[in-house]
């Protein structure tokens, strides 16, 4: 699926998975904790080779971020084999994975998976080297909870650091239909310049998705409108 005027790149919608102790859990404003099992029509039970399947065939995309809340929240190495399964269920899929990292060597193990392109998260970093030292081998994911940045200042405000890829994540949007952070998304737009910025949190469907096109951004990371079946 794609918008975008005359020469304008389309704007890419990239589906998401949550992965919580082998399963996909449905994502909702950020509360880790809480998430449970997803039910969702795409697919049965919440096998993520499967739910992954579902969430691209119906949008029609090549891309799926993949975010392993284990990895973030408890600092243990990526989920393997939940991320074999799903590149093998979907092959010449490009996956964006958040495993928390939070320095190199972290990301080189991973990267010698061949299993996707990693995310690094603000929330994960102490500082701007992590960012810096990959450049565009990596996604930047600038993450808010509410009116909280969280991670570095450097980071938010140093677009210099960026890398082509930036995400902006408010967390407290996820899952919750409360519309994206379009001033958010505007801001890292002209801090950004030439970099494609993409929104995650809040999209509720095309309306959404034409607002933050408007907005400059590139593309929109989606769950919970997919599988209710507002974007499809």
């Amino acid at each position: 699926m794609s918008h975008g005027s005359e020469g304008a790149p389309p704007f890419r919608l990239i589906p998401v998975i949550d992965l919580r102790r082998g399963q996909v859990v449905r994502a909702r404003a950020g509360e880790r904790d809480a998430y449970a099992p997803i039910d969702t029509p795409l697919a049965r039970g919440s096998r993520p080779a499967d739910i992954a399947r579902g969430l691209l065939d119906a949008v029609g995309t090549d891309c799926l971020y993949v975010a392993d809340l284990d990895a973030i929240m408890d600092g243990v190495e990526p989920d393997g084999a939940s991320l074999e399964a799903v590149a093998s269920a979907c092959p010449g899929v490009r996956l964006w994975v958040d495993a928390g990292f939070s320095d190199l060597s972290a990301v080189e193990r991973f990267t010698q998976l061949g299993l996707g392109r990693p995310v690094i998260g603000s929330e994960s970093q102490r500082d701007a080297g992590l960012v810096r030292a990959l450049g565009n081998r990596a996604v930047l994911s600038l993450d808010t909870r509410g009116a909280e940045r969280l991670g570095p200042e450097a980071l938010h405000e140093e677009a210099g650091s960026w890398p082509e890829d930036v995400i902006v994540m408010t967390l407290a949007r996820v899952g919750t239909g409360t519309g994206p952070d379009l001033s958010g998304i505007s801001r890292a737009v002209a801090l950004g310049q030439h970099r494609r910025i993409y929104a995650a949190g809040g999209v509720r469907g095309p309306e959404d998705v034409a607002a933050l096109a408007q907005a400059g951004a590139a593309g929109a990371l989606v769950a919970s409108a997919i599988h209710d079946g507002r974007l499809r």
